[in-house]
């Protein structure tokens, strides 16, 4: 099976539940802007690449995610609104390991 079942909370506070697929290498922030759910422009703004925090969001599941690279912790300690449950979306692979991951995207700031 190449398709994984998450919750995405957006910023007006609606649960999504979407089907992310497995198979095409796509990080959390690329679901969010596959299915819409945050405005054009306002997430994902460096490409996934660690240096904007415009996809953080907040983990709400108890899945197991990868250790935090250096880059998304240095990227985390100058964003607002953190958390101590913050991840950068782009910085979690949709893999087989995150079925059922909830999460809830932080304020656009």
């Amino acid at each position: 099976m190449s398709d994984i079942n998450i919750k995405i909370t957006d910023r007006e506070g609606v649960t999504h539940a979407v089907i992310a697929p497995t198979d095409m290498a796509m990080n959390l922030m690329e679901v969010v802007r596959s299915y819409e759910l945050a405005p054009e422009g306002t997430i994902g703004v460096c490409g996934g690449m660690a240096m904007c925090a415009s996809c953080q969001c907040y983990v709400l599941s108890d899945n197991e995610l990868p250790e935090m690279s250096d880059d998304e912790e240095a990227m985390l300690s100058e964003a607002f609104d953190v958390k101590e449950n913050s991840r950068l979306g782009c910085q979690i692979q949709m893999t087989p390991d995150m079925e059922g991951l909830e999460v809830e995207l932080a304020p656009e700031s």
